[in-house]
């Protein structure tokens, strides 16, 4: 038997899309692998017996580290987060200090700073620290940003698309794609104001940092991003619990791009404003109005590489009460040691 390996086995189980009883969560290293029966789990194995229901690792896509307390975070129920524009060395030291047991942070996958276009969004924005964006000032200088971030260990790429400010070319942003593309790194556009979204499609990036709020998208668009894109949610960030005119609209956005097949990642943009530091009830919610089932949401939420979660009062499925329960959800880590 590997002696990283160990079994977590509770009242229930969330796992690959349903929730199952009678099984238990294999671990090697703190990381989820299988669920499998609990009879199975070999006699004399390391295990630990908690109350309520388990599943994978809870994750929030959209953070920037700098600006929040991730030790909060974590203490949120939150096991994992990816950090999307910070500077470089910060960030970097800072993820490789949570993969450390018993850091008390969760995982953190990264993007490197932002990229933008000289004098673009967010490098006039006073929440942004210096040394946070790079510059892209051409085709050519695109795959020496790219290579760079690589090398400070991102696993993300961030391009910033703002119609307010000046923005990449798009033969700079395809550029910018292209290289991305020869590190097998995935895009994450911040697209707002028009044109944005279909210039980050057009271009061949993968995923959006916020689902698009500034107008209702062209049905054509929305199918075409259903197709191969995936929307980070970030609705809460209209109003911060108190709805506005901006939410509307991406939720309206969200729910079309859902019934065209569309995958989305549920991520609040953690450092923008009074939002939890936690597992956020308010963004469940709003994911529920734009049509997405409890299973839905928590596949949108789940990340097997992160430590495990654990709700102590057990997980029902009920769509009127499960942003409060899930809200409820810790992490699993070395130091919760329940009796047997």
């Amino acid at each position: 038997m590997n002696p990283g390996t160990e079994w977590l086995v509770a009242e229930s189980l969330w796992w690959d899309g349903r929730l199952r009883h009678g099984e238990a969560l294999e671990l090697h290293d703190g990381v989820p692998v299988a669920a499998v029966p609990a009879a199975r789990v070999p006699s004399g194995a390391d295990r630990r017996r908690l109350p309520g229901t388990l599943l994978p690792g809870l994750c929030d896509a959209h953070a920037h580290s700098a600006l929040v307390d991730l030790g909060a975070v974590r203490a949120g129920g939150i096991a994992a987060v990816w950090d999307l524009g910070g500077v470089p060395a910060a960030v970097a030291a800072l993820a490789d200090r949570a993969a450390r047991p018993g850091s008390g942070l969760p995982r953190i996958r990264h993007a490197g700073p932002f990229l933008t276009a000289p004098g673009g969004y967010p490098s006039d924005r006073p929440w942004a620290p210096p040394g946070s964006w790079r510059e892209v000032r051409s085709p050519a200088d695109a795959a020496e940003a790219v290579g760079e971030a690589h090398a400070g260990g991102a696993t993300l790429i961030k391009v910033t698309l703002h119609a307010g400010g000046p923005m990449p070319s798009p033969a700079t942003l395809t550029a910018l794609v292209d290289a991305a593309g020869g590190f097998g790194l995935p895009v994450v556009a911040h697209a707002e104001g028009p044109g944005t979204v279909a210039a980050a499609y057009r271009a061949g990036a993968g995923v959006l940092a916020h689902t698009p709020w500034t107008e209702a998208l062209d049905a054509g668009l929305v199918r075409d991003c259903a197709a191969r894109m995936t929307w980070i949610s970030t609705l809460d960030i209209h109003g911060w619990g108190s709805p506005d005119p901006a939410q509307e609209t991406a939720i309206g956005n969200l729910r079309a791009f859902l019934s065209q097949g569309g995958t989305v990642r549920y991520g609040t943009d953690l450092g923008n404003g009074p939002l939890p530091l936690a597992v956020n009830p308010r963004e469940l919610r709003a994911l529920q109005r734009a049509g997405m089932s409890p299973d839905d949401i928590l596949t949108a939420m789940t990340a097997p590489a992160a430590e495990p979660c654990w709700i102590p009062g057990g997980l029902g499925l009920d769509p009127d009460t499960f942003a409060d329960v899930l809200a409820t959800a810790r992490v699993v880590g070395p130091e919760v040691r329940p009796r047997e």
